[in-house]
């Protein structure tokens, strides 16, 4: 093809060179010369023809093992996809099993920490009504011995009213006092345990939204959150309600 190129550009640059005749546009060229390149032409054109069949023929033989290429090429990057998407459902499986059994443990641990506050707590809080009403009665009991023996003395008798009466008095001042400031000590273990609990419960809530909420998008083979994916920790109202009942409960004591 590049011998049929030449020739073509050797007749042009023969016919733009050659002399032209006075008041035509024609031309006088070597005939020869015109002839030899000619010849060449023709000689040149069927290898040439052959060689561009060749070409045709072999371009779909070449398109064919593209397309062949191509498809491979699509299936393993189908596969590779396929095995990519399994390791991270796989992993994000393995990370949401991890994470719920993480929040049982934090839930577990926060469920004894309250048993044994609350136990703690009544054994206090028993303790000291108990300390309580033994000064009282002892206190009332001194009052009554020292007022017993100030009505002996006949001069004395109205003195050991009153004076037996201020020992009852201060007595129960002081019973009410010392029930006051157990009152306050439950009081206060109770709110600081009941805000730890509570900041627990929280964060335990908190960690599991933001498992949900990192979890790789698509189908994921995993059981849904325990109850539910919109409910807050269960366990925050019942404390609460133990609480209330064993506050009931030590204020019947304490009143007893």
């Amino acid at each position: 093809m590049y011998r049929v190129f030449e020739a073509l550009d050797e007749l042009v640059t023969l016919c733009e060179e050659a002399r032209g005749l006075p008041m035509t546009t024609s031309c006088v060229v070597p005939r020869g010369d015109v002839l030899e390149l000619l010849d060449d032409v023709r000689e040149a054109l069927p290898g040439e023809l052959d060689d561009a069949q060749d070409v045709l023929d072999h371009r779909d033989k070449l398109i064919a093992e593209a397309t062949e290429e191509a498809e491979r090429a699509r299936a393993d990057a189908r596969e590779e996809a396929d095995r990519v998407l399994a390791e991270a459902r796989e992993q994000a499986q393995q990370m949401i099993a991890e994470a719920e059994h993480e929040a049982e443990r934090t839930v577990a641990r926060g469920r004894r920490e309250y048993a044994e506050l609350t136990e703690r707590a009544e054994a206090e809080a028993e303790r000291m009504a108990e300390a309580g009403r033994q000064d009282y009665e002892r206190s009332v009991a001194e009052g009554r011995a020292e007022q017993a023996r100030l009505v002996d003395a006949h001069e004395v008798t109205r003195a050991a009213h009153a004076e037996g009466e201020r020992i009852v008095d201060a007595a129960t001042d002081e019973a009410d006092r010392r029930r006051a400031e157990c009152d306050h000590y439950v009081d206060g273990t109770l709110a600081d345990f009941s805000e730890t609990l509570e900041s627990v419960l929280d964060t335990v809530g908190r960690h599991r939204h933001q498992l949900r909420m990192s979890a790789p998008a698509g189908p994921v083979a995993a059981g849904p959150p325990r109850g539910g994916e919109d409910d807050e920790p269960a366990p925050r109202d019942e404390p609460r309600e133990g609480w209330r009942r064993w506050g009931e409960r030590l204020g019947e004591r304490l009143g007893a």
